[in-house]
């Protein structure tokens, strides 16, 4: 049975072609498909019966994306592209399958015309990729006849067969001067640039000709080479004919919120796409060149070789700033992405409308529950609350915000806690709580309008104790687990359980920020642990002080990728030939003793 956030999806699915991409609980993509309808292609799946590898694939599906196209055959284009990116688990036959074709001129002194499965780096001209294989054959071999250059293998000393078909232009016994060759490229590219008015029109010619003379299976035959030529060079928009990195941006702006859809174009396709919704705080192009300019300062950003954005943006401005070229493009393939890219955007924010009506009602209404179960004032923020230790040591807690219903994860915080000694969560409690409220009085900051701890009575009269000392009147209520760790029940005020419904709104709220908030706080705790753990065995070695392990640390993060490094490496962080041997002999030899330890607790554990 579909989720409610997949219930709600597939309401808002537009009936336009495009390509899907199904996600497991992880948010890794485990499917990518084409359709015609995605709406009605996507709501098969959950909404018919399945066996064998599609019931397992609906199985493991917990969330779905998808990019609208213009055609049926820019889906099937696209849909191979990412299948080819992602790799997905369920897509064994396209996976395994060999790429599509491209149409090639070689670079050679004697240039030939041929189908390629891969694009190589030989300075060759390439055209496609080109999903009907047949087709792109079929128009190859039309061109070798059309626009011939060389068929043979080259100088042997008399014609070949293909020169005398006129298929050749002679190499097997002359030199063939340049310019010729030059003259059928040219030809030829602007054949599968989409120039094929004349060649279109002389076959036509001749299939009435054909057809006249009732030499019908000739006129079929040139009725075939006109599907085969339409079904070739006609025009992909998802697509380039040129190989340049880029990186195109656009928009759709509405009732104070803008989305921003970004298209990731290498090797002539569009490899990714992401989009990020947001309320405009200024004009839409100060916005705009302001989120493209913080895109690019991120850690880890890899910057194109040009970057496309749409009118009014201040292209000047934006590429001294990148030290990239920024362009508008005002005609062909490039302006039509541009307004692929916004009519995306569009249909997300139209989305995010649609599914904002279709939340408040459940969301606005859950949350009066829990406040009418706990008699206090309605309101519209709640903040919880959890800790994470290991034996007393790394002591974590975490806070996670719901506004409305949903999650606020810009207010997340995580908190390092100082008191606590050995696993005290009264002590962990009051510490949180006094530092988060603390500084939200400080800086004048509004104050949630209920306070949900992860525990019980403990907890909660921890959290009432130290909002008591610093004079603070929020509501504070705790989430109860049962013995298979699962939401159970609210606590109010007093210790009392509540008996929420488990079947109302108002519960699978509840159960969703308990979810939410021991998510969170258990990922950071293992990343402080991990961090612990890599510190301390870095300070075992020799010659490692405080300012090379935190180097170390930094640069690697963990023993496997230290052990994998080169000295080289190491060295490239100022550290001293002889200690970088040192580290990497030593680290090689802890994570070969670890390997060693897992190996023999499995053989233990299967015996």
């Amino acid at each position: 049975m579909a989720s409610e956030l997949i219930e709600q999806k597939l309401a808002l699915l537009p009936s336009q072609p495009g390509s899907y991409q199904m996600k497991d609980k992880n948010g890794k993509i485990i499917y990518v498909g084409k359709a015609k309808n995605l709406k009605n292609r996507v709501r098969s799946y959950f909404k018919a019966e399945h066996t064998g590898k599609t019931a397992e694939l609906v199985a493991n599906i917990h969330d779905f994306e998808f990019i609208v196209t213009n055609s049926d055959k820019e889906a099937f284009l696209l849909e191979n592209t990412l299948i080819k990116r992602y790799r997905p688990y369920f897509n064994i036959r396209l996976k395994f399958s060999g790429s599509y074709p491209y149409i090639e001129i070689t670079n050679e002194r004697d240039p030939r015309l041929i189908l390629a499965n891969t694009l190589k780096h030989d300075h060759g001209t390439y055209f496609g990729p080109y999903p009907n294989v047949y087709a792109a054959s079929e128009t190859l071999h039309f061109l070798e006849m059309t626009y011939p250059l060389r068929r043979c293998n080259g100088y042997q000393g008399r014609p070949c067969l293909y020169y005398s078909m006129g298929q050749c232009l002679g190499a097997c016994w002359r030199t063939v001067p340049q310019e010729e060759y030059q003259k059928n490229i040219d030809a030829i590219t602007r054949f599968l640039n989409g120039e094929t008015g004349k060649a279109i029109s002389d076959i036509k010619k001749k299939m009435k000709r054909a057809s006249d003379s009732t030499e019908y299976e000739l006129a079929t035959d040139f009725r075939d080479r006109l599907k085969f030529i339409d079904q070739t060079v006609e025009s992909q928009r998802v697509l380039q004919n040129d190989h340049t990195p880029r990186d195109l941006f656009n928009f759709y702006m509405d009732k104070g919120w803008m989305t921003i859809e970004i298209f990731f174009l290498r090797q002539g396709r569009l490899l990714r796409q992401q989009k990020e919704t947001l309320a405009l705080a200024d004009s839409v192009k100060e916005e705009l060149e302001s989120y493209i300019q913080q895109f690019y300062s991120q850690k880890n950003a890899q910057k194109p070789k040009e970057v496309l954005v749409p009118k009014n943006v201040d292209t000047k401005l934006l590429a001294e700033t990148l030290e990239i070229p920024v362009r508008t493009p005002v005609r062909g393939e490039k302006r039509d992405l541009l307004k692929l890219a916004a009519k995306n955007a569009r249909i997300t924010l139209e989305d995010k409308f649609r599914l904002m009506e279709l939340n408040e009602e459940k969301t606005t209404g859950a949350m009066k529950e829990i406040t009418d179960a706990l008699k206090i004032p309605h309101g519209y923020r709640f903040e919880a609350f959890d800790h994470s230790n290991t034996q007393g040591s790394n002591y974590v807690s975490a806070l996670v915000v719901f506004e409305d219903g949903l999650p606020n994860k810009n207010l997340y915080r995580r908190y390092k806690l100082r008191t606590p000694t050995g696993q005290d969560e009264a002590k962990a409690t009051f510490e949180v709580i006094t530092r988060r409220y603390t500084r939200l009085r400080d800086e004048g900051q509004m104050y949630p309008d209920l306070i949900l701890m992860d525990g019980g009575e403990i907890q909660l009269h921890s959290a009432e104790a130290a909002l008591r000392k610093l004079d603070i009147d929020i509501p504070v209520a705790a989430m109860v687990k049962n013995d298979k760790h699962q939401t159970a029940d609210l606590l109010n005020s007093r210790g009392e359980n509540l008996f929420l419904d488990p079947h109302s709104q108002g519960f699978y709220l509840l159960q969703r920020i308990q979810d939410e908030v021991h998510r969170f706080v258990i990922t950071f705790h293992r990343q402080l642990r991990t961090k612990t753990n890599l510190s301390s065995r870095l300070d075992e070695i020799a010659g490692i002080g405080p300012k090379s392990r935190v180097k170390l640390m930094r640069r690697f993060g963990s023993l496997p990728k230290i052990a994998d490094a080169s000295i080289e490496d190491i060295e490239a962080l100022g550290i001293g030939e002889k200690v970088a041997t040192l580290v990497k002999v030593s680290v090689s030899a802890m994570v070969k003793s670890e390997n060693k330890k897992i190996i023999a607790k499995r053989k233990f554990e299967k015996e």
